[in-house]
């Protein structure tokens, strides 16, 4: 019997969402090129596409859909903070953690070619590269305008850009807008990170290398509950990475817990600990077992 051919997998634009298996390793985002989380995505992914989506639901569906096969959204920055978004959407969602990418961010200005830095009048980019370029911008007098992401912010200008506009972005965004850099490496402090989940419809197995491992947990309104839910980790030696309060959306003053420890789901130690977990907690959600990213050893 002669054996049938794999069938061909269509072409897909991002902005269709039918229910296919896609192609392995792409990987979707919310932004356009040149944006930070482009940048993570390809590191998860060096010989796989990254795709660009307008929102962060329409990344999530392009994973859930098939039409790509992983998304890749930033979850915290080491400045501003979680982004909630990420967390409010992994909740509800069934798609499992299945990495993460750690990116340094360097901010830089970016102007259309024949621009001089004492043309800039006005500087376009989303509100955090604005906020973490403040003092760049206070010594240069120079007008912050919110746009709705960086790269965005360099694509417009790139399009529409007039005499003394400049955006803060990427220098990846630069080139792919045909941009100039006038200034590099403009935020206000070094130590500026991104971390990111890769989210899959499928669980991560174990491999060799450190995991960490993420689930949201919501306690009892009862003294010592979420000490007692805690322990669960000190009293099997694994180490909590994170653990923040968000307020849940269907009951006021009600919190969930976003927590982060080292280890695996199919290690027995964390294995039991969720266990635990469950018997104490009012709500547990398991988001996903992944590698750890290599820790951040210097600035350079």
């Amino acid at each position: 019997m002669t054996p049938r051919a794999p069938p061909r997998v269509p072409v897909i634009h991002c902005t269709d969402m039918p229910d296919v298996i896609a192609t392995p390793q792409r990987v979707a985002f919310q932004g356009v090129a040149g944006a930070f989380s482009e940048q993570a995505a390809l590191q998860f992914a060096p010989t796989g596409e990254a795709v660009g989506f307008p929102t962060f639901e329409q990344a999530f569906d392009a994973a859930l859909k098939g039409v790509c096969s992983h998304a890749c959204l930033p979850v915290e920055n080491s400045l501003a903070g979680s982004i909630n978004q990420t967390y409010d959407l992994l909740t509800d969602s069934v798609l499992h953690v299945v990495g993460e990418q750690v990116v340094r961010v360097h901010h830089n200005l970016l102007a259309r070619p024949g621009t001089r830095l004492e043309d800039v009048r006005r500087v376009y980019s989303h509100t955090q590269g604005l906020q973490q370029c403040q003092a760049f911008l206070r010594k240069h007098g120079f007008e912050a305008v919110t746009e709705f992401d960086t790269a965005g912010a360099a694509k417009l200008l790139s399009e529409n850009g007039g005499e003394g506009k400049a955006a803060i972005a990427s220098k990846r965004a630069a080139e792919v807008y045909d941009l100039v850099v006038l200034a590099e490496n403009i935020e206000d402090l070094a130590f500026n990170y991104t971390r990111f989940f890769v989210l899959a419809p499928d669980a991560a197995p174990l491999s060799d290398g450190p995991h960490k491992t993420s689930l949201v947990l919501a306690t009892r309104h009862r003294p010592g509950d979420l000490v007692e839910c805690l322990l669960e980790f000190h009293r099997r030696d694994i180490n909590m990475t994170k653990l923040e309060s968000r307020p849940r959306r269907d009951k006021p003053w009600s919190y969930l817990f976003y927590i982060d420890i080292d280890g695996h789901i199919e290690e027995p130690h964390v294995a039991a600990a969720l266990t635990g977990l469950m018997r104490k907690a009012a709500f547990v959600k398991f988001l996903g077992s992944y590698p750890a990213a290599p820790a951040i050893v210097d600035l350079d």
